[in-house]
């Protein structure tokens, strides 16, 4: 079998959203690589050696799989969600950009079902216009660029998603989140809180802007905001098409 780098998503949680062909490629591959939580969702089986590494090493794990693919293994490299969205896929080729010897690895990118999008559907449709996603985190950029491209986002009107909303070591920056959000939004926008999406931990919370606070997010949190059309029907939330 030649070798070749599968770049795979694994869905929100549920292993019931893991697609088709995403359960094919890890049935063939030889190795996987992924940050630890995620390989952990793996099976393990004989001939397939996982290899779990920490989440800051993004690079170091993306350039292994490639070596890996050159000496002639079937690798399949796992993330969460979709693997191009805040994942490996772009890893994977920043990797490939430092290092033209391995060019010559065919790579395929494998797509998954976002936890922003299981959010959304948990809620009923409040990504039915024109939306955009933040990374909260500041591992990888300033927060200052978070704080612009946010409020930018709301000034434009869009709904959005946020990942990585609140952690242990920077529990105060979501606080200055919603601080901008009711800067450049009406208080009554609607803010839905989808904890654990897709697992039977799953909650999902709906409150007004003006009555969120920065303890209803975690990690495991991805935080929705409407746009300023984005309203209820019943137990839903929903932004109209024509908005």
């Amino acid at each position: 079998m030649s070798g070749a780098v599968i770049i795979v998503g694994l869905g929100p949680g549920d292993a019931a959203k893991v697609t088709p062909e995403v359960t094919a490629a890890l049935a063939e591959a030889t190795d996987v690589v992924g940050y630890i939580p995620y390989v952990a969702r793996v099976a393990p089986r004989e001939g397939l050696t996982l290899h779990p590494s920490d989440n800051r090493v993004e690079l170091d794990r993306a350039t292994h799989a490639l070596e890996m693919a050159a000496a002639g293994a079937r690798v399949v490299v796992v993330s969460s969600g979709d693997p191009g969205v805040f994942a490996m896929a772009s890893a994977v080729f920043e990797a490939l950009e430092a290092r033209p010897d391995l060019a010559h690895v065919p790579i395929t990118v494998l797509p998954g079902i976002t936890a922003m999008l299981a959010a959304a559907a948990a809620a009923g449709a409040p990504l039915g216009h024109d939306f955009c996603a933040i990374n909260l985190s500041d591992n990888l950029k300033p927060f200052d660029l978070v704080e612009r491209r946010l409020r930018l986002a709301a000034q434009a009107d869009f709904a959005m998603g946020f990942y990585n909303p609140r952690s242990k070591s920077r529990p105060h920056q979501f606080a200055r989140v919603l601080q901008i959000l009711r800067e450049e939004c009406e208080p009554g926008r609607l803010v839905i809180f989808a904890r654990a999406v897709s697992t039977p931990e799953q909650a999902i919370r709906v409150v007004r802007l003006i009555d969120a606070t920065e303890d209803m997010a975690d990690m495991r949190t991805v935080v929705l905001i409407g746009n300023s059309a984005t309203r209820r029907v019943g137990d839903y939330v929903y932004t109209p098409r024509s908005a």
